[in-house]
């Protein structure tokens, strides 16, 4: 479904991402681990055309990516639940959610779809003449699922959403994102969590410093002695 290959990506001079290659196939939640710096967010930047790589191929269904705009990439089917949540602050959760029903086919079933973002985040319909800004993170990362799950894509991108959130708020949003795959939507989720992560992802890629070291079932992974050590703090013993 999306297929990078040997990719490379710049920030002018600086090589962040190197000869990296992952895959996600339809219906699959795949993970991607690592530390902060390891270019995870680099790399969501290339897929949805934020950043253009400096060499590689990017596929989504056969289609190539490489010099789609964001726009085009998001009329593709693609759509990203960025860090930080990045909801419109001074505009109602209601206008917020409409604003993710911008695609034309998204915006034939907006009402649709509204209902069905309702269904899964109850205090957002509680919420719909609120100004976003004033819910809390919680409320405002499901605000933020709710907008990308507006444009009626198929494929989310995820990126550190359980960032700065109390652990029984993280919790429940993992719960959601398997609700959210268990409907069909292909899912990329990028994360520091990695405990919570591999416990919902079906497999998951390992980056470190640009480069992708392991690639795994996320199980697997779970109870790899190098994931152990570098993310979950437990040393092996000799």
């Amino acid at each position: 479904m999306l297929k990078v290959e040997h990719l490379d990506a710049h920030y002018e001079d600086l090589q962040v991402l190197w000869d990296l290659s992952l895959e996600v196939n339809e219906g699959e939640l795949v993970a991607l681990i690592g530390s902060n710096g390891s270019g995870k967010t680099t790399l969501l930047r290339v897929i949805t055309g934020l950043l253009l790589p400096t060499q590689g191929q990017l596929t989504y269904k056969g289609t190539p990516l490489n010099h789609l705009t964001p726009h085009e990439i998001v009329n593709l089917g693609i759509s990203m639940v960025p860090e930080s949540r990045r909801v419109f602050p001074k505009m109602t959760v209601l206008a917020n959610l409409e604003m993710g029903a911008f695609p034309d086919k998204a915006r034939k079933e907006k009402e649709k779809s509204l209902q069905k973002v309702y269904e899964i985040f109850p205090v957002l319909r509680e919420r719909a003449r609120q100004f976003a800004g004033s819910l809390s993170g919680g409320e405002q990362q499901m605000l933020a699922i709710g907008r990308a799950l507006m444009s009626k894509n198929d494929f989310l991108l995820l990126d550190e959403m359980s960032l700065g959130l109390a652990p029984v708020i993280v919790q429940n949003i993992f719960g959601v994102v398997v609700q959210i795959n268990r409907t069909g939507i292909s899912i990329l989720l990028v994360e520091q969590n990695v405990p919570a992560t591999l416990r919902i992802a079906d497999r998951a890629y390992v980056l470190e410093s640009g480069r992708i070291v392991k690639h795994d079932e996320a199980q697997t992974l779970l109870n790899d002695p190098y994931v152990k050590e570098a993310f979950l703090g437990i040393e092996q013993t000799q």
